[in-house]
């Protein structure tokens, strides 16, 4: 006679094999939801010959106007040659302009021009339609789920400045 087994799930051994699964799945999903969530804008940067650099600097520029050129290298990690040509690019072509800080002469604050305003509005609008699209299927509460789930992957130590930033970011663009 035969015994049934019992799903490989309910068995103790296989649980952390099952939550690796999950949490493979997890990351995985987290790689296709980003190709996805920057295709639309890599097509409208790709016209301008601008790269995901490009993106990330009009983004936090325009998310914080007159931010400084140290918080910007904070906020990206990149190299300041790395932010230096992209800045150049995005200056030269009028999408952002510098002005000398008026406490600080050394300081450079970064803002959009009108037609980096634009620019910004363009490449957020496919993402904003994207995740409101997503919340709206998952159901009540899960923005705030979200919320969590992407702040608690934000470094420990980061976490604090960046619930601070994009706070005063929001108040701002109020």
């Amino acid at each position: 006679m035969v015994t049934p087994t019992k799903p490989l799930a309910k068995t103790p051994a296989a649980r952390p094999v099952v939550e690796a699964d999950r949490l493979t799945e997890a990351i995985e999903l987290l790689f296709f939801a980003y190709r996805d969530f920057i295709s639309d804008p890599d097509e409208i940067l790709a016209r301008y010959d601008f790269g995901r650099a490009h993106h990330r600097v009009v983004h936090f520029v325009g998310r914080n106007p007159g931010i400084t050129v140290a918080e910007l290298l904070n906020i990206l990690r990149i190299t300041k040659q790395s932010l230096a040509r992209v800045l150049k690019q995005l200056i030269e072509r009028g999408f952002v302009e510098q002005e000398t800080g008026k406490q600080d002469r050394r300081q450079r604050l970064l803002y959009l021009t009108a037609q980096g305003r634009e620019l910004e509005q363009r490449l957020a609008a496919p993402q904003r339609a994207r995740v409101a699209a997503a919340l709206e299927k998952a159901g009540p509460g899960a923005g705030e789920a979200w919320r969590t789930v992407l702040l608690e992957l934000v470094n420990e130590e980061d976490r604090t400045e960046v619930e601070r930033r994009i706070a005063k970011a929001a108040a701002e663009q109020r």
